[in-house]
C-alpha cells in the first residue's frame, strides 16, 4: 500500500508539472483511472456497514451484562472526548507558533480564491447540519435499513446496540444461535476484505495520483504553512497522546501498535474516510492486537462515527489560518469561543462532503470570521483531509486498544 501511495503522489505531481508546461497528456491519463480508485473504495464501503452491524451485534450480545456495557460506553466516550479537547488545544498552540510566520502574499491569496468553492453552496450545506435536538431525533432511525442504505452509520449503530442489548437479556440457549450467525457473517466479511487487500496498491494509486495531478505544486506551495502546521499537529497528537496512552494504559508497545495500525492509517490517508478503513481496523484489532471482539466490535464502529480528534485539530488550525489570511486579530477569547464550537461540532457528524470544513460554520459565526474563508478551505480540502482522516483512524484503534486492555484486566 505504501508503494501505491508514494508512486501515486510522485506521478501525480509530475503530471501537474507537465500540465503547467502545456503537456496535459499524463494528467488526462491519471484522471481517466479515477474510476478504478472509486471501485476500490466502493469495495471497502460495500462491506463496511454489514461488518459494523454484525461485529457490533456479536460483541454486545456476548457481554450478557448491562453493567459491563455501561462501563464500556463511559470509557469509550471519555477517551474520545478527552483526546478531542487535547487536539483542539494542541491545534491552537501549533497554529499560534507556526502560522504568524506564513507570509500570505496577494498573488497567493488569488490562487487560493481561484480554488475556492462557491460560498452559496457552503451556506446551503450548513443549513443541512442538524441542531442539537434534531441530531438526537435522527439518532433513532424510523427505518434502520434505509439508514444503512443511505450510509448513515450512527443510526445503524443505535439500532444494532438496542437489538444486541435485547438479545443479551434472552436466555443463553435463545441468544447463542443469533450470536453464532453474527460471528460467522463477520468472519465472511473479513474474508472479503482480505481479497480486496490483494488489489490495495493499485486502488490506492488510482485514488491518490489523480488528486495530486489536479492540485499540483502551486496549491501545495500556497498552502505550505497551513499544511505544515496540520502535519506537525498530527505528528504531535500521535507522539504525545495516542502512543503514550497506548503504552501506559494498555501496556502495548508503540512499535507493535504502529505496526498493527499502518494498513488502516494508509487506507484512511488514501481514501479520506474512516469507513473505508474499518475492515482494516477490525483485522488489526483481531489479529495483531488480540483485542476482545465485544470491545472492538463496539468501539471501532462508534469511533468511525463520532471520534474526530484529527478533524478537531485541523479545525483549530484552520480557524487561525483564515484569521491570518484575512488579517483579523484572533486572541485567547476568540480561541476559547472557537474551541467550544469545534468541540460541540465534533459531537455530531455532518453527513455532507467536506464535513470537517462545513462544521466550522458555527466557529466562524461565533468569532466573526468571514464565511468566504470556508470556501478557501473547502477548495483545498482533499490535501488536509488525508492527514486528519489518518489521525482519526489512529484514534479509533488507540481507543479500542486502551479500552480493550482495561476491560480485559477487570
Amino acid at each position: 500500500m505504501g508503494i501505491g501511495l508514494l508512486s501515486g503522489l510522485l506521478l501525480g505531481l509530475l503530471a501537474a508539472t507537465l500540465a503547467e508546461q502545456q503537456h496535459p497528456a499524463l494528467a488526462n491519463a491519471l484522471a481517466a483511472i479515477q474510476p478504478i480508485g472509486d471501485i476500490f473504495k466502493n469495495l471497502l464501503s460495500m462491506v463496511a456497514i454489514p461488518l459494523v452491524a454484525t461485529a457490533l451485534f456479536a460483541g454486545l450480545a456476548k457481554l450478557g451484562e448491562l453493567r459491563m456495557l455501561g462501563r464500556l460506553v463511559v470509557r469509550t466516550l471519555a477517551y474520545f472526548w478527552a483526546t478531542s479537547i487535547i487536539a483542539i488545544a494542541l491545534g491552537f498552540a501549533i497554529g499560534s507558533v507556526m502560522l504568524p510566520t506564513a507570509a500570505v502574499s496577494p498573488d497567493k491569496q488569488t490562487v487560493l480564491q481561484a480554488a475556492a468553492a462557491d460560498p452559496s453552496a457552503i451556506q446551503r450545506a450548513t443549513e443541512t447540519l442538524p441542531t442539537g435536538v434534531q441530531f438526537l431525533v435522527q439518532l433513532v432511525p424510523a427505518n434502520p435499513f434505509k439508514a444503512a442504505a443511505d450510509g448513515n452509520l450512527l443510526p445503524v449503530i443505535v439500532f444494532v446496540t438496542i437489538f444486541a442489548i435485547a438479545t443479551a437479556t434472552l436466555p443463553i440457549e435463545r441468544r447463542t444461535p443469533l450470536i453464532h450467525i453474527a460471528e460467522a457473517a463477520t468472519d465472511a466479511l473479513i474474508r472479503i476484505v482480505h481479497w480486496v487487500l490483494a488489489i490495495a496498491p493499485i486502488g490506492i494509486f488510482a485514488l491518490v495520483a489523480p488528486t495530486a495531478a489536479r492540485y499540483g505544486w502551486d496549491i501545495v506551495r500556497a498552502m505550505l504553512w497551513f499544511i505544515a502546521a496540520v502535519i506537525v499537529g498530527v505528528l504531535l497528537l500521535h507522539a504525545l497522546v495516542y502512543l503514550p496512552s497506548v503504552a501506559l494504559l494498555a501496556r502495548v508497545s508503540p512499535r507493535r501498535f504502529l505496526r498493527a495500525a499502518f494498513p488502516s492509517m494508509f487506507m484512511g490517508f488514501s481514501a479520506t474516510t474512516s469507513m473505508a478503513a474499518l475492515p482494516y481496523l477490525f483485522d488489526a484489532a483481531d489479529k495483531n492486537l488480540q483485542l476482545p471482539r465485544p470491545v472492538s466490535g463496539f468501539v471501532l464502529p462508534l469511533g468511525a462515527s463520532i471520534n474526530r480528534a484529527g478533524s478537531a485539530l485541523f479545525q483549530a488550525i484552520a480557524v487561525l489560518f483564515v484569521a491570518r489570511l484575512y488579517g483579523i486579530p484572533f486572541g485567547p477569547g476568540h480561541m476559547l469561543q472557537a474551541g467550544i464550537a469545534v468541540f460541540l461540532a465534533s459531537l455530531t457528524v455532518a453527513a455532507v462532503p467536506s464535513g470537517g470544513v462545513i462544521s466550522l460554520f458555527p466557529a466562524f459565526q461565533a468569532t466573526g470570521l468571514p464565511i468566504a474563508g470556508l470556501s478557501i478551505l473547502m477548495g483545498l480540502d482533499r490535501i488536509s483531509d488525508m492527514f486528519r482522516t489518518m489521525t482519526n483512524v489512529t484514534g479509533h484503534l488507540a481507543t479500542a486498544t486502551v479500552v480493550g486492555k482495561l476491560e480485559a484486566r477487570q
